[in-house]
């Protein structure tokens, strides 16, 4: 037999958001801030949620859990994008590139199925009201989440067990800001395509079905706004927008981008942008700017940990030591 010598890939070269070294400070800067907003703006849900009795309910404690994904979702990859807009020779191991195909499976698997959850939890609130707090019990609720992650997992260890075993031995550079698996695949040394394929159905079959499972539950629900009275039902609308338009702003990219199959790479890196840093700055923006109940218990822990005169006593003390 004829041996061929290969050059096993031992890592891989992220070609990153732009090429331009003009941009990447402006590009540090601008996703450096919305990376922190995305933790504040999700911790400050998690505190106020956990913190308020009034919002020990079951849709909180899922809006709680929503954050603390959103968080995963904007951590898995944003801190390494960070950091290498300051460097040149953008890279990541092998390893470390399996692991962020798993971990964003993982983390947006989970998401969808949490979403599947929340609308249920709506469902129940709005169509069987008199018996919501038996049906969505705490155990319910602790079932509901912790189904979400089990589905994840077998998600991202089926979309990882395509791609740990491709053999690796020549092309090396990913045309984007972390390790997406269908531009993963694409780079190993035999034909992938039936590989591919079944990556495609598998994120395919998931995003389809929770986003139909949302599109039935969500019709159900507004028909059943609809047939009752304004006045009973208009926080309940309030909250279905608030939830519908995550709804949208998550499957989305999600969809478009495992299931359209004429996307270039160039508007797929846009769209991963969008579900992995802007879809968890806007969670939380869109459940506190519609909801009064979350806006009132924020007051209450910004007046509990930040009373009046505290701000300025602090800052006047750092004045004073400066001056010693």
């Amino acid at each position: 037999m004829n041996e061929i010598n290969h050059s096993w890939v031992t890592e891989f070269v992220l070609l990153g958001l732009s090429n331009s070294k003009e941009l990447q400070p402006f590009l540090f800067l601008i996703f450096s801030l919305l990376y922190l907003a995305i933790l504040l703006g999700n911790i400050l849900i998690i505190l106020t949620v956990t913190s308020d009795s009034c919002l020990h309910s079951p849709m909180y404690f899922l809006l709680a859990n929503l954050s603390f994904i959103d968080i995963c979702v904007a951590s898995f990859a944003a801190p390494k994008m960070i950091a290498e807009f300051l460097v040149e020779h953008k890279t990541i191991s092998f390893d470390d590139c399996l692991a962020q195909i798993f971990f964003v499976h993982l983390f947006t698997g989970s998401e969808m199925v949490l979403l599947v959850s929340m609308a249920y939890d709506r469902y129940v609130a709005i169509c069987k009201p008199l018996h919501y707090m038996t049906i969505m019990s705490r155990r319910v609720c602790i079932i509901l989440v912790l189904i979400s992650w089990l589905v994840g997992f077998i998600h991202t260890t089926s979309q990882l067990a395509f791609t740990v075993n491709l053999p690796f031995c020549g092309l090396n550079q990913v045309d984007s800001f972390f390790c997406d698996l269908p531009l993963v695949t694409k780079l190993a040394c035999v034909d992938t395509y039936v590989v591919s394929l079944l990556i495609v159905a598998d994120s395919g079959f998931l995003s389809m079905s929770s986003f139909l499972l949302l599109v039935v539950s969500y019709t159900v629900i507004l028909i059943t706004v609809r047939n009752r009275s304004s006045a009973s039902m208009a926080k309940a609308r309030s909250t279905l927008t608030a939830h519908i338009t995550v709804v949208i702003l998550f499957f989305g990219p999600c969809i478009f981008i495992y299931v359209w199959p004429f996307s270039s790479y160039s508007v797929d890196k846009v769209l991963a942008v969008f579900y992995t840093i802007f879809t968890p700055i806007l969670n939380p923006v869109i459940y506190t700017l519609r909801n009064k109940e979350v806006k009132a218990a924020m007051s209450k822990l910004k007046s509990r940990y930040l009373k009046p005169g505290q701000v300025s006593t602090v800052v006047r003390n750092v004045l004073f030591w400066e001056t010693k």
